[in-house]
């Protein structure tokens, strides 16, 4: 008959074993989401960009595809806090075969 302590040490090495199988890494710090649709994009509006603030990068607007209203939508600029060292790249739609693909924005190294 196993002693109790023996019965708790491999109840707990189950345990440790299916957390180990479990266990997913954080994500990374960039991601990025691809979408593709068959309707280009309207031309750019017009944002008049307000005067700079200090420690903050603008974000100019953009038109994104709402897929339940099958149309795009703009996206009105904004600002964001800046990173140091790094440059912030707009998302773009981008034109590839038959159809329209958007590239999220992004920071980059200078």
């Amino acid at each position: 008959m196993m002693s109790m302590t023996r019965k708790l040490a491999l109840v707990a090495g189950i345990a440790l074993a299916f957390a180990s199988v479990s266990y997913t890494p954080p994500a990374s710090a960039q991601v990025s989401v691809g979408v593709g649709i068959n309707v280009g994009p309207p031309p750019p509006r017009y944002e008049a960009v307000p005067p700079p603030r200090r420690g903050y990068v603008w974000m100019p607007g953009y038109w994104r595809w709402d897929r339940y209203a099958h149309r795009h939508v703009w996206v009105g600029g904004t600002w964001v806090r800046a990173r140091p060292g790094y440059f912030w790249h707009p998302g773009v739609w981008e034109r590839r075969g038959g159809g329209w693909y958007w590239r999220d924005g992004y920071w980059g190294r200078r």
